[in-house]
């Protein structure tokens, strides 16, 4: 494996998933394997559970995990060719690149989109110079459009504690006060629509996920109508992906509260199980009683990054 981006990178997804649950069951089996190597981990923005699961998934491996935030332990990098560099960046990533692969021998990025020009997000403009210029495999830890390894995880966690060989899941948006990218989202749609289960996807009209990632997913404009009989909530809010009208991408078009999801939401399912990627913003994404209920999968689902870091960091130390 040369880079981790979306789906179709891990491959056939039961064999991924045996793969899991063996890491999971066993996570030091393999530390062997990444003796005298090293990882590097680029972090263009904050991160709790991407960087803390990337390091110990790294340190499973027997690897030696170097962490850059950039800005702060670095030089600001400037990401767009043609540019003068007048401004308060000091290095391009045309050099830094280069340099950065030739200390490590995978390397894990870390950078958000900017909300403001959907070409240079969904063109993946940032990561797709590490593979240009850089000479190591690549994995995304969320990068504009993308975020696998939770995709990854959120899918572990569902097949952990599914009731039935094909569940219902639905992704339904849900409100925040800052716009956010729509990578979670966007990778939960295409993991869940390769997965076995019934996928529903449900938000407020102007929130159309971009059809390469929402596939053939069904989509429900009513979110009541949507959880009906769910076995999995998954709740999370993203800004608008600008597929109906461009000029209105990364925006927020609604603060509706009335999509938060509470104990009414939850008492239309069959007894589903909530999950979220988070950081959440209680009473807003979802209630306090919903999260702090038995249902809530949020914490063993944020330990599933571990094992889904672990899995991808393993096959591509296996290729080397």
């Amino acid at each position: 494996m040369k880079k981790f981006f979306d789906v179709s990178d891990i491959g056939d997804l039961n064999a991924a998933l045996a793969e899991a649950f063996q890491v999971k069951k066993n996570p030091l089996a393999w530390k062997s394997l990444g003796e005298n190597r090293t990882i590097m981990l680029v972090f263009f923005n904050s991160s709790l559970r991407t960087r803390l699961s990337s390091q110990k998934a790294a340190l499973n491996l027997g690897m030696n995990p170097i962490v850059l935030n950039i800005g702060q332990d670095s030089w600001k990098l400037e990401t767009q060719m043609g540019v003068v560099m007048d401004s308060d960046k000091s290095e391009h990533l045309r050099e830094a690149i280069p340099v950065i692969t030739s200390y490590c021998d995978i390397i894990g990025i870390r950078s958000f989109a900017g909300l403001t020009d959907r070409e240079f997000d969904y063109g993946e403009t940032i990561l797709n110079q590490f593979i240009e210029y850089g000479s190591k495999p690549v994995i995304s830890l969320e990068s504009a459009t993308v975020h696998p390894c939770q995709a990854f995880a959120d899918l572990i966690t569902i097949e952990e504690y599914k009731r039935k060989a094909r569940p219902k899941v639905v992704m339904t948006w849900a409100p925040h006060p800052k716009a956010l990218p729509q990578a979670v989202p966007n990778s939960f749609a295409q993991w869940m629509n390769r997965a076995d289960v019934d996928f529903v996807i449900t938000h407020p009209h102007g929130y159309e996920l971009d059809p390469k990632f929402a596939g053939n997913a069904k989509v429900e404009y009513d979110q009541f109508k949507a959880l009906e009989g769910a076995d999995f909530v998954y709740a999370k809010n993203w800004s608008c992906p600008g597929v109906t009208n461009p000029a209105d991408y990364g925006k927020i078009l609604s603060k509706d509260m009335s999509w938060t999801v509470d104990d009414a939401h939850m008492a239309v399912t069959d007894n589903a199980y909530f999950l979220h990627c988070l950081p959440v913003r209680r009473n807003m994404i979802v209630s306090d009683s919903v999260i702090d209920s038995p249902s809530s999968l949020v914490i063993p689902e944020a330990a599933n990054r571990v094992v889904s870091a672990q899995v991808v960091m393993k096959r591509m130390l296996e290729a080397l």
